[in-house]
C-alpha cells in the first residue's frame, strides 16, 4: 500500500506540475502576471519536505529502533540496548528480556565489537501493531578478540527481528533470531 508520508516526491512532482501550470498561465495571459504566482510551486515543494520532516512513519520508527539497538551494541551500552527491547521479549534461547540482557552483558564485557554497520533492512511484514524485519549487519571485531583470532575479523550477520508497537513508546524489539553468518544458516544455539 502506498504511504504518502514515506517520501516527499509525490508533492514535489505536484509542485513541478503547478510550476508548468504557472508558466503556461503567465505565457498565455501575460497581463495577469503577478510575482506571487511563483510562490505556489515553491510552497508546495516546501510543504512536501516539511511534511516528510515532521511526520515519522512506522517504517522510519522501526529503522530508528534498529539503528538505536545497533549503536547500543557498538557502544557496548546495555542501557541503550534495553531501551529498544520489549518487556515481553522472548526468543528460541533467551526466554525473557532479562536473560537476553544478561547474555549481552557477558558477551559485550569482552569488548569484542569495534564497528557495526547496517548493510540493509528489509521490512517483511508490517501491520498496525506488529512488524517483521530482516536486518543485514556487518560486525567488525577487535583484532585481539577470540572471534577475530579463531574465525575472522568481520562477519556479515542476517537477523530476523519481530517488533511490537507499544502505545506511547513506539516500536520495540520483541524477538531476535539470527538466521545467517557469512551466508551460512545459524541459530542461537549454534552461536552461544
Amino acid at each position: 500500500m502506498f504511504d504518502f508520508f514515506e517520501q516527499p516526491y509525490t508533492l514535489v512532482g505536484a509542485g513541478v506540475l503547478v510550476l508548468f501550470g504557472v508558466l503556461t498561465f503567465r505565457s498565455v495571459l501575460p497581463e495577469k502576471c503577478r510575482w506571487w504566482q511563483w510562490l505556489f510551486p515553491v510552497v508546495l515543494a516546501g510543504a512536501a519536505f516539511g511534511l516528510d520532516r515532521l511526520v515519522q512513519t512506522d517504517t522510519e520508527q522501526i529503522n530508528a529502533t534498529i539503528e538505536a539497538g545497533v549503536r547500543g551494541i557498538e557502544a557496548e551500552d546495555l542501557g541503550a540496548i534495553g531501551q529498544v527491547i520489549s518487556d515481553g521479549y522472548s526468543d528460541s534461547l533467551h526466554g525473557t528480556k532479562e536473560r537476553l540482557l544478561f547474555y549481552c552483558r557477558q558477551t559485550l564485557s569482552q569488548s569484542l565489537v569495534v564497528k557495526t554497520r547496517i548493510k540493509g533492512v528489509k521490512l517483511m511484514d508490517l501491520s498496525q501493531a506488529n512488524a517483521t524485519a530482516m536486518v543485514f549487519t556487518q560486525i567488525t571485531f577487535d583484532k585481539n578478540s577470540y572471534v577475530a583470532g579463531n574465525y575472522k575479523p568481520s562477519l556479515l550477520i542476517k537477523t530476523r527481528l519481530n517488533l511490537k508497537k507499544q502505545p506511547g513508546i513506539g516500536w520495540l524489539i520483541s524477538r531476535v533470531e539470527p538466521e545467517g553468518l557469512d551466508g551460512q544458516s545459524v541459530s542461537w544455539r549454534q552461536i552461544r
